[in-house]
């Protein structure tokens, strides 16, 4: 699963996006096997005790802060990380990418393209048992997917991947 990106070095950087449900988490373990380092918003939240998502604004800006340095550190000592957020706008894509760039990295975005029913089936069968388990209200759920703005080739590198049920 090694992606096929060419950035202005060795490192490459992958962000793994779609909405709640998509299996993005699954791919981005499968990198971290393969030796990519994996950052998760999600895991900083579980590991600091947050359970309900979505998150306080201060929480959020401070794991957010947390995971940025820690990108750059790592892609600082070249090695390879998968971003297993949501990306779940075109801005914040921008915003992670405007990151990367002085640092001569340009990321891929794996997309995980799956419908509204799959997503939300998989979430409303969460139950909290670890990091990459946090459930979400049907009514919020419903939500993310509806204000989720897929990723499109104009934005970089890009690598759609068809989830199914």
């Amino acid at each position: 699963m090694t992606p096929t990106v060419v950035s202005g070095g060795v490192t490459h950087v992958v962000f793994m996006c779609g909405p709640a449900g998509a299996g993005k988490s699954t791919v981005a373990r499968a990198l971290e096997a393969d030796g990519f380092v994996r950052l998760s918003f999600d895991q900083e939240a579980w590991d600091r005790g947050l359970r309900a998502m979505p998150l306080p604004t201060a929480e959020h800006a401070e794991i957010e802060a947390r995971l940025r340095q820690r990108l750059v550190d790592l892609v600082t000592d070249g090695r390879d990380v998968v971003l297993d957020f949501s990306f779940w706008s075109r801005h914040m894509r921008q915003r992670w990418r405007d990151l990367l760039e002085p640092l001569g990295v340009v990321p891929e975005t794996f997309y995980l393209a799956a419908d509204r029913q799959t997503c939300l089936d998989r979430i409303a069968a969460r139950n909290l048992a670890h990091g990459d388990d946090f459930t979400l209200a049907p009514d919020l759920a419903a939500s993310y997917f509806d204000s989720f703005e897929p990723p499109t080739e104009d934005e970089g590198p890009l690598r759609i991947i068809a989830v199914s049920r």
